[in-house]
């Protein structure tokens, strides 16, 4: 399945400051027409992020404070971890947490 993720205020900085990945996330079931917010973090986290995952994960989700969009939608609205993915769907993460 084709995706675009984009990291953007500072999780970028995870991602050896690359902000936007054009990916292609294959499943090891092999199902990749069935995706969901909870399967792709899981390939996020081992694909991905490249240093201080706990910066980005917190158990099987995102940390408090990151922002998650999928095709500009808030993801609280589809339903979080069981958002359904489609080819070609945009998920933006962004951290509203900043020092000061």
């Amino acid at each position: 399945m084709q995706l675009t993720l984009e990291f953007g205020g500072g999780l970028e900085l995870l991602c050896n400051s690359v902000k936007i990945h054009n990916v292609n996330v294959q499943l090891q079931n092999g199902d990749e027409n069935k995706l969901n917010m909870k399967d792709l973090l899981a390939w996020v986290s081992k694909n991905v992020i490249k240093e201080r995952l706990e910066m980005f994960m917190k158990g099987d989700s995102v940390r408090p404070g990151v922002l998650v969009l999928v095709n500009d939608c808030d993801w609280e609205l589809s339903g979080q971890l069981d958002t359904m993915l489609e080819d070609k769907d945009v998920v933006v993460f962004i951290s509203t947490l900043h020092g000061g």
